[in-house]
């Protein structure tokens, strides 16, 4: 991988790739070291960072306070641009009021099932019960069946979600770089998991860096094993920023 450069534009997941994952998403910890490295990044780069997360945008707020960076939200359901400027893809409620439903009922018959109500989408998390995978993605693509195709199943990391159909990691790494500050810039697009599959096409397409956190199948160019990789080689291009702002004029 080579060594980040400030005038590129930096896309990055969260669960998995800035922060470790946890028994489920609110156990999450996000070190004070990460939030200064984060935003470090960030003023370094002439803001040209985005968090790309299939957490809320209002999970991601409360995880990196301090100022509202740009983001996307739920995969692509809702995004935040460098402006502020937020939007969300209309969700008929009536559809969602049904799959929470029937997910609150599977998971009041097993207590180690996890719901993460995200607001435009659905997550059920087995992390605690990895035995019973086979049987959420049974009950998940079964909801999406009366559903219709207005909703998707998409599979993670000991978790599937009920999504409706929308922008995707990649559609939205695509919109922003048709934007400032990232437009011209070359993409970087950091992910650990096959969500993000996604950004690393379109990443490779444009030219970029995509980097993969972790082992799997993947189509991304490089590869680090874990949360600390990524950190210390962000920390790379934080240094270079710091002594640039350092330097006499």
């Amino acid at each position: 991988m080579p060594a980040p450069d400030l005038t590129w534009a930096y896309f990055l997941d969260i669960d998995g790739t800035l922060i470790e994952l946890a028994s489920s998403p609110s156990a999450v910890r996000v070190e004070p070291e990460t939030h200064d490295l984060l935003h470090g990044l960030h003023l370094a780069t002439g803001g040209a960072v985005a968090l790309i997360s299939g957490r809320s945008l209002h999970d991601i707020d409360l995880l990196f306070p301090g100022g509202a960076l740009p983001a996307a939200g739920q995969h692509g359901l809702e995004r935040r641009n460098a402006r502020g400027a937020v939007w969300r893809l209309h969700v008929p409620v009536d559809s969602l009021s049904f799959a929470r439903a029937r997910i609150a009922a599977l998971a009041s018959r097993h207590r180690a099932l996890v719901i993460e109500d995200k607001g435009l989408s659905l997550a059920l998390h087995f992390r605690a019960a990895p035995q019973l995978e086979r049987l959420v993605h049974d009950e998940m693509r079964a909801i999406v069946m009366e559903l219709g195709d207005g909703y998707v199943v998409q599979p993670g990391k000991l978790v599937v979600e009920l999504r409706p159909a929308g922008p995707d990691k990649g559609d939205t790494i695509g919109t922003f770089m048709g934007e400032a500050p990232f437009r011209g810039r070359v993409p970087v697009f950091i992910g650990d998991d096959a969500t993000d599959e996604h950004g690393f096409a379109v990443v490779n397409a444009m030219g970029g860096h995509s980097l993969k956190v972790g082992g799997g199948t993947t189509i991304a160019r490089w590869r680090v094993p874990d949360v600390r990789a990524v950190e210390d080689w962000l920390t790379r291009a934080d240094d270079a920023g710091a002594s640039i702002a350092s330097s006499p004029q």
